[in-house]
């Protein structure tokens, strides 16, 4: 499988990560692990976890993501998986983790603890890239790099990360990196798909420009993007099929992601892929490893059957025509999520 540096660090990984948030809930253990065999025979190098993890979330469950990823490392040379995982930071709504000292956020004391406690989980003696899981404006952003540059010192941790950033945060971030001589976040992890293109906005040109790589995560825009919600379809045991019938909060999401101009738009976009020849599912990712800001997309799966369609997208060059057409279909819809 071909390979990325990510930001300006020595990591080079897969251009395919693996992401995990579904394992010990939407797949159990054992599907868990056979992904992630079926990801790693195939030449996947890079695992995404978070100490928050599995989805949906709840404070029983955080963890056990880390737990089932563990077992798995254990079974591989320390050297042959980049392991990513994530530090929670405030949170509420649909995502409730641990909470630590009272409160949830990334101070010197959470971060500390919480890598801790995820080295402990995935039975290793360091993690390879570090990230914030949500920004945190309660707590000065040399607050936390400093907790990291401190993990770094002691070998805990090689490299830090954001997630679910903007770019005025990534910047700030960069800003107080260069200005105390701190770490500074060589990668940020988003929500990017044909669905989602917002990144293209304002981030990329920071990524672009700073030499940050993103780590797109939900490149078939959580599942609509493979066309199985098209034609009134609820699949049983899908994200939004579950979703549909939850809290008052699972139904809102499941009408952001699962609408008419949603659906349209994916039937627009998989007459694209049949025309390169592919399926929507591959030709998704495929799209998302087109951008030059991109380090690794992260794939997810509840079944191995399905991983099959996602690591095909490995080494495919899409034609310029194709890319577009997206070109012109996105500019139409925007982003119909909402999000």
């Amino acid at each position: 499988m071909k390979q990325r540096h990510l930001g300006r660090t020595g990591l080079s990984v897969s251009e395919i990560g693996m992401g995990t948030m579904t394992f010990g809930t939407m797949a159990d253990e054992a599907e868990g692990i056979r992904i992630m065999d079926r990801a790693f025979d195939a030449g996947v190098d890079f695992i995404d976890v978070a100490e928050i993890y599995p989805v949906p979330p709840d404070p029983r469950w955080a963890g056990r993501t880390e737990e089932i990823c563990g077992k798995w490392l254990a079974s591989k040379p320390r050297d042959a998986v980049v392991v990513a995982t994530k530090v929670s930071g405030p949170l509420g709504g649909w995502f409730v983790g641990p909470v630590r000292a009272g409160k949830t956020a990334l101070d010197r004391h959470h971060i500390e603890r919480a890598c801790e406690d995820s080295l402990r989980r995935l039975g290793i003696e360091h993690i390879d890239l570090y990230q914030t899981h949500w920004p945190d404006p309660a707590v000065p952003i040399e607050e936390t790099l400093e907790a990291l540059d401190r993990l770094i010192e002691a070998g805990k941790i090689r490299y830090a990360g954001c997630s679910n950033e903007t770019a005025y945060g990534l910047t700030k971030s960069l800003w107080a990196s260069d200005k105390h001589g701190l770490p500074r976040y060589e990668t940020i992890q988003n929500n990017f798909s044909l669905m989602n293109r917002r990144f293209e906005d304002e981030l990329s040109t920071v990524c672009r420009r700073e030499g940050v790589s993103l780590l797109p995560y939900s490149p078939i825009g959580a599942g609509v993007l493979s066309l199985k919600y098209n034609d009134g379809a609820w699949p049983e045991g899908a994200r939004f099929s579950r979703y549909s019938q939850d809290s008052e909060r699972g139904k809102a999401m499941t009408k952001r992601f699962v609408n008419p101009r949603t659906l349209e738009s994916a039937a627009r976009f998989a007459e694209v892929a049949q025309e390169c020849g592919l399926s929507p599912v591959t030709f998704a990712v495929a799209w998302t490893l087109s951008k030059d800001f991109v380090g690794s997309t992260l794939i997810g799966a509840t079944r191995v059957e399905q991983m099959d369609e996602l690591l095909a997208a490995d080494g495919v060059t899409l034609p310029p025509e194709a890319l577009a057409r997206c070109n012109a279909i996105s500019s139409e819809i925007r982003y119909p999520m909402g999000l």
